[in-house]
């Protein structure tokens, strides 16, 4: 299974039919960052975290995967669809490009 490269309008529809599909969404900045602001309800994700995040995880449902622009997630969604996720998703433009579009949409430590 290939991962889908989308950008931050097609992520936001993804976040906001979550309740349905399940969505699982996977912050691979730094933990300061992650600490800075983030997607609602993601989830931070560092290499120590990846294998018992993976025991955890249900690949059915599908996972969102961002950085701090977009490039960053591609490898990772690519490792994740590996994995066994039915859908992986890196989101193009990264947390960077959704803060300005939807910063109602963020929340902070």
């Amino acid at each position: 299974m290939e991962f889908k490269r989308i950008d931050t309008s097609q992520a936001q529809l993804l976040i906001s039919a979550a309740a349905e599909n399940g969505l699982q969404i996977v912050d691979i900045r730094d933990e300061q960052s992650f600490n800075n602001g983030r997607i609602k309800n993601a989830v931070h994700l560092d290499n120590s975290a990846v294998s018992p995040f993976l025991e955890k995880a249900d690949l059915s449902k599908p996972l969102l995967v961002y950085c701090y622009h977009g490039n960053m997630s591609q490898a990772a969604a690519a490792y994740f669809s590996e994995q066994g996720f039915d859908e992986a998703f890196s989101m193009d433009g990264g947390y960077s490009d959704w803060e300005l579009r939807f910063p109602e949409q963020t929340e902070k430590s």
